[in-house]
């Protein structure tokens, strides 16, 4: 109720606003403000008796901003105060801290060492707000997290991080509050932790003949040799030391069956075929993984045991992702297992191995953690399952009585794009700007108040296939990291998105001072295509003032004289309409371009018979029919994904319409598991219910055209038009990701 307080009272004096509002993120469960200042005196003093490693944490986080003193003059001080006992297996209260700030005194209360860091964090934050007039308010905050798990993860694989700037990701992960750093250890492009028992995975895993640039869809190479690179177990031991200073637990991922590809090279005879393999240069998923014999789990087990060795967290990571069964289908030995076992396939297969490995675990005293596809065939006893396709693991998961941690790729992955792809750096994919991220809510709406216990939390990842350094690694977590926290502590408001963005902008003078380079889109334009009477207009925001964009609709550059921005563009033609932020005559933004080609089906009603995948989902069925043709470099948000769905889409124009061409375009990458389209059919109809097939087109048309569809369909006039088209299905041995379900992207459905 303070916090819905303080926010109206915005509204009535921008004063009393700028004196009260606590930019602390996350924001802390409950604030209560008290009467009088604690001036912020010139020696800091601190009572002797406080936990030794976490002050010396927060002397060097506020070595800027505070001097400590030790003498008997200094009468404003800090006290901690341990007011009761750790509380066995309840992670939330062992988070729990309290700070009253009074005139006299700061004093923090906790149950534990944790929640007095976590209470330093807080107060970090506080005496930056307050430095430049050198009093806090008084008041008193009461703050807990609300999820056990809130977690941030980091691939060393593809692109390889020193121990300094791990150390300082971890570092980031604490200012805001979050307890788990889930590091990648091992994939197809690299291993990158030494084992001693089997030295050729460093030797031969850990580099790789070179490396994938540009695009997606570019399939190029930069033909320089990649590594030696690895930590060695003293580093891994150092980084643990570290982050357990912090109070952050390290959960290690050594990824299985699948993502093998380094593993293999170095030991080929624990593959399903002879070889010879090398760490790969591309991206994706491959065929080659570990073949479920008994000296693979040999292997396996013999890792395992120096990995439990090196890291104390209850969890480890054995991924389970993205693996093709291809090579166990031909496999005489996967094919003997899966019938002496009675399994009901290579999905039981799947299982079994997760269900040794999980065994094997368990009997260390130690529990299993794997992405979603260890569902496939059964989910092992004891197992956590990490639901990232989508929170359809996360609910199976929590139903069956499994703890889940929530980290969707529509919502938590941080490789994908965070502003206009036209503006951004090269990055995956996808579209997860900063409010997607802070409009996540962990706990699926389909569990009840009993199944809800089950998940522990959630987590966002960073895939590093187009992040080459750690510069680009801090642009593609900050500020998104923020939202993450705030909405992992449970404070998280979507209906307040506006309160929170400025939060975020007064956290980047912080990010400035730390020399963090983080991603300034929250400055840039947002464009948005919405439905305006028969047809289309584009909605411009920016987090700044507003009636500072300017925007062209001819393709020349904005300048401060160009149009005021005051309701959404019209958008009745094919054009280019070009929008920044300007102050005092100053462009201050980045130039958002957005090209429109208009046809009849712009901004018409369309309806989709399946939806597409949660991650690839941006604007719905309705960015179909918004104008915009997609990027084929760029999947950004003008995509559509569809994973094992066809595309049926049933356009209304309203009233009979005359039309004799049909277009649309599909992608191919099969190192993603994208796949052109297998055909694709147009039907009309003038009542939506008989439809009359007009034009089909097939594979060869589709691969002839490179995707680029468009289908003459002679002189046609109808109020409906549907369209169907077709994926490839699953994909074919011998193409990446073999036996699994193809991707199928769509951009524009146009007609003229």
């Amino acid at each position: 109720m303070q916090r819905f307080l303080l926010v109206c009272s915005v509204l009535l004096s921008c004063v009393f606003f700028a004196q009260n509002r606590l930019n602390l993120i996350p924001y802390p469960q409950n604030v209560e403000w008290l009467k009088g200042e604690f001036i912020i005196p010139k020696n800091f003093k601190l009572d002797q008796d406080l936990p030794r490693q976490e002050t010396e944490f927060f002397k060097k986080q506020t070595r800027n901003l505070l001097a400590f003193g030790t003498g008997k003059k200094e009468t404003a001080h800090l006290v901690n105060v341990l007011f009761a006992p750790q509380s066995e297996g309840k992670p939330r209260e062992n988070e729990k801290y309290a700070i009253e700030i009074s005139p006299r005194q700061i004093i923090i209360s906790s149950n534990t060492k944790q929640g007095y860091f976590l209470a330093l964090q807080t107060l970090t934050q506080l005496l930056r707000q307050y430095k430049d007039s050198g009093k806090i308010p008084a008041m008193k905050i009461e703050d807990k997290p609300k999820f056990a798990w809130r977690g941030m993860h980091l691939d060393v694989c593809r692109h390889f991080f020193t121990v300094d700037e791990v150390k300082q990701y971890i570092d980031y992960l604490a200012m805001y509050k979050l307890n788990t750093f889930h590091w990648h250890l091992t994939d197809d492009q690299g291993w990158r932790i030494e084992i001693k028992k089997y030295p050729k995975l460093t030797q031969i895993g850990s580099r790789r003949k070179e490396s994938m640039i540009g695009a997606y869809v570019d399939n190029t190479f930069d033909g320089k040799p990649y590594g030696p690179y690895f930590y060695t177990q003293d580093q891994i031991r150092e980084v643990v030391k570290y982050a357990a200073e912090r109070h952050i637990t390290v959960v290690p991922e050594i990824e299985m069956p699948g993502h093998a590809l380094a593993a293999l090279s170095a030991y080929p005879e624990l593959a399903c075929t002879k070889g010879p393999f090398e760490p790969a240069t591309q991206w994706g998923v491959f065929d080659d993984v570990f073949c479920p014999k008994e000296e693979t789990f040999a292997f396996l087990e013999n890792v395992l045991n120096e990995v439990m060795q090196l890291f104390p967290s209850q969890y480890i990571h054995i991924g389970g992702d993205e693996c093709p069964k291809t090579r166990w289908k031909e496999c005489a030995h996967c094919q003997e297992l899966i019938r002496k076992n009675n399994l009901k396939d290579e999905h039981g297969l799947q299982s079994y191995f997760i269900h040794r490995i999980e065994k094997y675990v368990n009997s260390k005293g130690r529990k299993i953690i794997g992405w979603d596809e260890i569902l496939e065939g059964g989910l092992a006893p004891n197992a956590a399952v990490m639901s990232w396709t989508g929170i359809k693991g996360g609910v199976e998961a929590a139903k069956s009585g499994h703890f889940a941690v929530m980290t969707p790729g529509a919502y938590c992955y941080f490789d994908h794009y965070q502003g206009d792809p036209a503006t951004e750096p090269n990055a995956f994919g996808g579209f997860t700007p900063l409010d997607k991220v802070y409009s996540y809510q962990p706990v699926p709406e389909e569990l009840n108040a009993e199944q809800a216990k089950y998940i522990l939390g959630v987590q966002a990842n960073l895939w590093t296939e187009y992040i080459l350094d750690f510069k680009q690694v801090q642009y593609m977590i900050f500020p998104r990291l923020m939202a993450l926290s705030e909405v992992a502590w449970g404070t998280s408001d979507p209906k307040n998105y506006k309160e929170f963005e400025g939060r975020v902008i007064n956290e980047f003078r912080t990010l400035d001072e730390m020399g963090v380079n983080y991603a300034k889109s929250i400055y840039n334009i947002n464009g948005k295509v919405i439905p305006a009477g028969n047809g289309v207009a584009y909605e411009l925001s920016t987090s700044q003032n507003p009636s500072g964009i300017r925007y062209t609709t001819d393709g020349t550059e904005p300048q401060a004289n160009s149009q005021t921005y005051s309701n959404p563009v019209p958008v009745s033609k094919s054009m280019t309409i070009k929008s920044g932020y300007f102050e005092n005559g100053q462009l201050k933004s980045a130039v958002s371009s957005q090209g429109f080609i208009v046809s009849k089906t712009t901004g018409k009603k369309i309806d989709l018979e399946q939806q597409p995948s949660e991650n690839y989902s941006f604007g719905g069925a309705f960015t179909l029919v918004d104008g915009i043709i997609g990027n084929q470099r760029q999947l950004g948000k003008t995509w559509l994904g569809f994973q094992g769905k066809d595309v049926v889409a049933t356009i209304d124009f309203g009233q009979a319409k005359p039309f004799s061409e049909v277009y649309f375009n599909t992608l191919d990458n099969k190192g993603s598991w994208i796949h052109f389209a297998k055909s694709a059919q147009v039907f009309v109809s003038d009542n939506g219910t008989d439809f009359k097939m007009i034009k089909e087109t097939g594979k060869e048309e589709i691969l002839a055209a490179k995707g680029k569809i468009r289908l003459q369909v002679g002189n046609q006039k109808a109020k409906y038009l549907k369209i169907k088209i077709e994926n490839a299905g699953i994909i074919p041995a011998g193409n990446p990701g073999a036996d699994s379900k193809a991707w199928l992207f769509v951009d524009e459905i146009g007609a003229n």
